[in-house]
């Protein structure tokens, strides 16, 4: 799948298959995270692939009881070294994270952003240090529903011509 046909096909997926994702294509879609941009190169990122059921559900009760979560594949727990960047970590983090999603959904798989969820239960769940920030989790599976594209603002809208609200001429 060609990048502008996956852009066009990802949506958010909050129902999945039970069905496990192989280790070649989990290993691509990490990959294109390991190959993301960072301010200055400093690649603040550091991931956690959650494969196991009873960690999955508990991620999912974290995640303020997103049960969908537990459904999916695996769970990616985006993390973040502040240290390692201190002013561009989760942004730098976000992008890696849009490769994976970009990746998935040119797989087959189905992805979410999840932003919601306590840190702290995160944190203690899965043995993550202090100095460490938890950016976001990604689950990722086979989608057990098509959702419909949402309506998308107009170009001319959001895009400016040398200025704000000079709409573009494109």
């Amino acid at each position: 799948m060609e990048v502008f046909e996956a852009i066009e096909k990802r949506r958010s997926i909050r129902k999945y298959k039970p069905s496990n994702i192989p280790n070649e294509h989990l290993k691509k879609i990490l990959e294109a995270a390991r190959l993301a941009p960072s301010a200055g190169n400093r690649q603040p990122w550091r991931f956690i692939v959650v494969r196991s059921s009873e960690r999955k559900k508990l991620l999912a009760e974290a995640a303020r009881n997103q049960m969908f979560l537990a459904d999916a594949g695996v769970i990616i727990v985006a993390l973040a070294d502040a240290e390692a960047s201190p002013k561009w970590f989760k942004q730098d983090v976000m992008i890696a994270m849009e490769h994976m999603v970009l990746a998935s959904t040119s797989l087959g798989y189905g992805t979410c952003w999840i932003g919601a969820f306590e840190e702290e239960q995160v944190r203690q769940l899965l043995g993550i240090p202090e100095r460490i920030t938890v950016v976001a989790l990604l689950p990722i599976g086979v989608p057990d529903e098509k959702p419909q594209p949402k309506p998308r603002k107009d170009f001319g809208e959001i895009f400016f011509d040398e200025k704000y609200g000079k709409p573009s001429t494109l």
